[in-house]
């Protein structure tokens, strides 16, 4: 099974951090890097419709859905602490291939529309600092699919500490919004207390939700947790969910204040001066300055804007390879895959915007929202089924009463969202002309979701789960080869993925070295846990890849040859070349599975990077 996120899997080690304290810092991180989604672009829509049209009446679904998060992120940690598996993984290992199927199309919409708001965040906040024009804008957002390769590229450390800084921007950006703004704080008291004005309120409050708890950040986290290598034994798996905790508590609740700061200026400067139709961020902005009287407050927002959205692009990437690795067991470029999510976003903005104006982004903003909450039951149920079953678990499934809390908060969102749908079909069935149009494709395709939401509910009950797990990468045991007449070489290389490429270079390579050369078996781990965390991943395909290198190793030694392993983590055409000439190699045989074209721009080519950077001749077979 491929590890999820294998380039940082298990890349950051805790073994070794003996005192409380810098035992908690080696955990945190993964929280963090999640915790941007609650504070993206989308959040900043939803909670200004929410502040300026119904004052701080809402701020208790800003509450209750951080508690949400909380839960359910935390319950996202302890799937991958302990199955050393990702949300996607875990499903593929469930449902079948055709439910999989659409519920990757589901979470790859879910990013889609987290990117949207992104981007259309991002320009908004380059027009407001620099005044560019919003299509402009948007089109620079491209550029910055390049920040999150080079940060990739430095390790998940520097990217987690990026991410830090920038959530600390929009953090200190909004202290100091509230000092300026000086709320009513027994009004903010009072708008904690459950209340909903009227079916308006309904729209934003499901907004807000969306925007706050996150479906593609349910598949993150539990990727993200198993960058964090530790002791694998009940105590060491105990202490991880523990500490994992105190990492989630803390981001998350970093993430309330900003969303509950953003409401609560929007209450305390427009709904307060009776401008109860202020949506749009850009009108926001404007008056934040008259409002306020200090140029200094629409500044801040600007660039804290800027921070969320950077912020939040570079996790919904990561998000999206997840879901592909592990729903479909498709492993692209990382670049590829950038600039493909984000040309999905960037496109219906860009005809958007040019169709009906910058007026609408606020509309689109909350529109993104308002599909990421549709999403979220597709992601939640899977996810609590899988937490609470004691074989999967290890023993370490949550109580009862979690359970019940978990499903309630399951029922509350998928409740909330089948009254949206409902009361959406029913005005459009209401006012359409041709309503049998309807009929025939946006009624149909409603009941086929809920079908599919009450198949994935019901399938873990009626249904046990798979006794054997399924392996997520294409690895392939079976191996033949026919041994001939040694030459030269004594010490020899061998690039092995596990694939049927495998035979062909041990064959080759026993050609050169016969029974008496030295091997070198050479596996790369290369999820994107492993990309970014290095050889401190912990996940699943670190261990099923350390496994078939063993086995290997076994199987070849029993037949006479003598032979070592290196298990290598991040890019191939990076990592082999620096095994390669650390040792003291002849040569390097690899094997090709022989596609070109397209092929190699979406999955990538190693030979011809490599061969320019090691110092030894390097033998290709196919």
């Amino acid at each position: 099974m491929a590890n999820s996120l294998e380039e940082v899997h298990q890349s950051v080690a805790t073994e070794h951090k003996k005192t409380g304290f810098r035992k908690i810092l080696a955990f945190l991180g993964p929280a963090y890097l999640v915790s941007v989604g609650y504070m993206d672009p989308g959040n900043w829509a939803t909670d200004i419709a929410g502040g300026s049209q119904f004052g701080y009446s809402l701020l208790w679904v800003l509450l209750m859905s951080n508690l949400m998060a909380l839960l359910l992120q935390s319950l996202s940690a302890r799937l991958g602490i302990v199955t050393q598996r990702d949300l996607a993984q875990a499903s593929r290992e469930t449902y079948s291939k055709f439910t999989n199927y659409i519920l990757y199309f589901l979470a790859e919409i879910a990013i889609a529309a987290c990117d949207l708001a992104e981007v259309l965040g991002m320009a908004i906040g380059i027009n407001l600092l620099f005044d560019i024009p919003l299509i402009e804008g948007v089109l620079i957002t491209v550029l910055d699919t390049f920040l999150l390769l080079f940060l990739i590229n430095k390790g998940i450390r520097k990217m987690e500490a990026f991410i830090i800084v920038l959530v600390a921007i929009i953090g200190f950006s909004f202290i100091f919004e509230m000092i300026f703004a000086e709320p009513e704080l027994d009004k903010v008291m009072y708008g904690l207390i459950p209340s909903m004005p009227n079916s308006a309120a309904l729209y934003i409050a499901i907004g807000i939700i969306g925007a706050t708890v996150m479906p593609h950040n349910l598949y993150l986290h539990s990727s993200l947790v198993q960058t964090r290598k530790f002791d694998r034994t009940p105590a060491g798996i105990k202490q991880a969910l523990k500490y994992n905790f105190i990492d989630s508590t803390i981001a998350l609740n970093l993430a309330f204040f900003v969303n509950a700061a953003i409401l609560i200026l929007a209450a305390a400067t427009f709904y307060k001066n009776g401008m109860f139709e202020v949506a749009e961020i850009q009108d926001a902005h404007q008056f934040l300055e008259p409002l306020l009287g200090t140029k200094w407050a629409p500044i801040l927002f600007a660039v804290a804007l800027i921070a969320a959205g950077q912020s939040s692009t570079v996790t919904g990437t990561l998000a999206g390879q997840i879901v592909m690795e592990g729903y479909l067991n498709l492993r692209i470029q990382p670049w590829v895959r950038r600039i493909i999510t984000r040309l999905i976003a960037i496109v219906p903005a860009v005809v958007v915007i040019l169709i009906y104006g910058e007026s609408v982004t606020g509309k689109l903003l909350i529109l993104s929202q308002v599909i990421l909450s549709l999403q979220l039951g597709f992601a939640i149920i899977p996810l609590i089924h899988f937490v609470s079953d004691k074989s999967k678990m290890k023993g370490f499934h949550i109580s009862k009463t979690t359970q019940v809390a978990a499903w309630i908060i399951a029922l509350i969102i998928v409740s909330l969202n089948a009254k949206l749908v409902y009361d959406e079909i029913t005005s459009w069935l209401a006012s359409a002309e041709q309503p049998l149009f309807l009929w025939l494709t946006v009624v149909p395709l409603a009941l086929g979701l809920l079908g599919l939401l009450l198949y994935i509910t019901a399938k873990p009950f009626i249904a046990k789960a798979k006794s054997n797990i399924e392996n997520h990468s294409p690895h392939h045991l079976k191996l033949e080869y026919t041994p001939k007449e040694a030459y030269s070489k004594k010490n020899i290389a061998i690039s092995v993925d596990f694939s049927k490429a495998d035979e062909v270079a041990l064959n080759n390579a026993f050609e050169l070295g016969g029974i008496d050369a030295q091997y070198t078996l050479i596996h790369i781990v290369e999820t994107v846990g492993a990309l970014m965390y290095g050889g401190h991943v912990d996940d699943h395909e670190t261990t099923i890849d350390e496994k078939l290198l063993l086995e290997y190793k076994e199987m070849l030694s029993q037949k006479g040859f003598k032979i070592e392993t290196a298990l290598g983590f991040g890019k191939p055409n990076t990592v082999i070349p620096k095994i390669i000439n650390e040792g003291t190699f002849d040569v390097l045989v690899m094997g090709t599975h022989g596609h070109t074209g397209i092929k190699d721009i979406l999955f990538g080519t190693t030979v011809d990077k490599l061969r320019h950077k090691i110092s030894i001749p390097l033998l290709i077979v196919k």
